[in-house]
């Protein structure tokens, strides 16, 4: 359990720098470099397909394992019922829920659970930016390759432009192929506020690199340097 009081907002009123996800982390040493590098939040996935998955007994032991103070919790669930979500729900106190479904069905999960709700949205050109919708925030990234087992972390980077004039009324980060190489441009061509990382970090899928962490937190960070949109936790 993280011991904070659950709210409804998951992004800070206002960030002072690009916000950083980091995401599938597994173990003790990423969690720690991950915190210490100041990453916003650590996201945690529930789905058994992914080489980065940890069951909840598995994700709680972790995190009662790390005597810091921790980034916000994330997990991430795709097409998940609700008994799947109470269950990571029932070991761990997690900040906030990243699904991987359909708007009327994150909406349905926000109020089954009281809990702030993101959407990942899996987008290929401008046409496909979501409308606005009654929850608290996007996921952008790219879809999926048509033979990809997972709908996300697979290394795909999108056409990062046609997100710089893209103004939704709900926050939103930019996920898909970032790397600490490439995060610069991909802030500065898209104009994210926040960003999502979990393969661009990683020596193998699921084995994340501690250079590699805070090399991306450290980039996100200096491509940061205008008034950045203001976000809600």
């Amino acid at each position: 359990m993280t011991g904070k009081e659950p709210e409804l907002s998951s992004y800070p009123a206002s960030l002072p720098h690009i916000g950083v996800k980091i995401c599938g982390v597994r173990d003790l040493e990423a969690l720690q470099v991950a915190a210490q590098a100041g990453a916003d939040w650590i996201g945690l996935v529930f789905f058994s397909r992914s080489p980065r998955y940890l069951t909840p007994t598995q994700a709680a032991a972790l995190v009662s394992s790390y005597k810091g103070s921790l980034p916000r919790l994330t997990g991430l669930f795709v097409k998940a019922s609700d008994e799947t979500i109470q269950t990571a729900l029932d070991e761990i106190d997690l900040d906030i829920l990243q699904i991987y479904d359909t708007p009327e069905r994150a909406q349905a999960i926000r109020q089954r659970f009281g809990k702030p709700v993101w959407l990942s949205c899996a987008v290929h050109t401008a046409d496909d930016l979501p409308a606005d919708a009654e929850f608290d925030g996007y996921v952008i990234e790219p879809r999926a390759p048509k033979n990809a087992a997972n709908p996300g972390g697979n290394g795909v980077a999108l056409n990062w432009s046609i997100l710089r004039h893209w103004r939704p009324t709900v926050p939103w980060m930019l996920a898909g192929g970032l790397t600490p190489e490439n995060v610069g441009p991909a802030i500065l061509q898209s104009g994210a506020p926040a960003v999502d990382v979990s393969s661009g970090v990683e020596t193998r899928p699921g084995e994340k690199s501690a250079e590699l962490i805070r090399n991306f937190v450290k980039n996100a960070r200096s491509a940061g340097h205008g008034p950045c949109a203001t976000i809600r936790n």
